[in-house]
């Protein structure tokens, strides 16, 4: 199936914002509204056996509505931005030729914007990679995440310290192009779109989404999530250049392997996440498009109905 993207009055629809915010709820609440089908669009659930930890909406939650693009990838494999622009256009290309409208439902911004935008992806030099895989070895991501720092501001703010092999792309485009990693992305202010899309922010108070980040942190324990990190690790997790760094995954891994205990790995998840979260809350609040709406609990009720109003409003619905 080809990828070309259609005239950019077609309509489409991304529910965004950080992570526990309510997204996945509501983007299932208007695909059932809308007759339209989710497709995921946070990196981390494109992989097969990463539910829990990733909260991954099980199929007994999802009202019926098809949900694409999960448990696509092996853990083994590292993912791949370009690829998973291919797997989306032709995803939304098909649901628009069936009627059905495509509802972008995730918190990886890069993701949605490779999904709705027209975003091309810089190639990779060999040689270039070699050196900054070699550097990250010897001197950790710290120290690279640093330089990204002092050569793209921007994009150090959107990708974690931690986040080794991001960082390393991020380096390798600047390299290859002499521009900014985050001058290969399209501004606000620019008419980028491939699709006339409405994009959805749910937004959630500071002391409201760390509060729901430990709870959530909390079920995933209860629902056996280092259980879940042990099958993945027999199954070659730790091979996994991308999904082993994964919120939560990475914490516990560095516990089974001995580095600290399993209650600071718990303690670690629920740290990194809050961070993880106000990068994407940062990263989304620039981009002038996005319509936000509050997903607090006292506002939950009335979440789907003022998202509507909106998708009328845009759309003529």
């Amino acid at each position: 199936m080809s990828s070309t993207p259609r005239s950019p009055q077609v309509q489409v629809v991304a529910v965004v914002g950080p992570t526990a915010a309510g997204k996945s709820d509501l983007g299932v609440e208007l695909a059932r509204r809308l007759g339209g089908e989710v497709i995921n669009t946070d990196s981390m659930q494109l992989y097969r056996g990463m539910d829990i930890g990733t909260a991954k909406l099980p199929e007994s939650e999802r009202g019926g509505v098809p949900h694409h693009l999960l448990d696509v990838w092996d853990v083994r494999e590292t993912a791949s931005v370009a690829e998973y622009q291919r797997l989306a256009r032709d995803r939304i290309e098909l649901l628009l030729a069936e009627g059905r409208v495509p509802v972008l439902v995730g918190g990886s911004g890069l993701y949605v914007r490779a999904a709705v935008d027209r975003l091309e992806f810089p190639g990779t030099d060999p040689e270039v990679r070699a050196a900054l895989e070699a550097e990250l070895a010897a001197r950790g991501s710290g120290h690279l995440h640093q330089r990204l720092a002092d050569a793209d501001p921007a994009a150090a703010a959107a990708i974690l310290p931690s986040n080794g092999r991001r960082i390393v792309r991020a380096l390798e485009v600047i390299a290859i192009t002499g521009a900014p990693f985050t001058a290969q992305l399209p501004g606000p202010d620019e008419d980028q779109s491939v699709y006339r899309t409405l994009q959805i922010g749910v937004d959630v108070a500071r002391p409201e989404l760390d509060a729901r980040i430990t709870t959530r942190v909390d079920r995933m324990w209860e629902a056996g999530f280092p259980d879940e990190v042990r099958r993945l690790e027999q199954a070659g997790l730790r091979e996994g250049r991308t999904a082993s760094r994964a919120l939560g995954y990475q914490q516990l891994l560095a516990s089974f392997a001995g580095e600290h205990d399993e209650a600071t790995a718990r303690e670690e998840t629920v740290r990194t996440t809050r961070r993880f979260a106000r990068r994407q809350d940062t990263w989304f609040r620039r981009d002038g498009r996005v319509h936000w709406l509050s997903g607090a609990a006292a506002d939950r009720a009335q979440l789907p109905g003022l998202a509507w109003e909106l998708v009328e409003r845009e759309f003529g619905r």
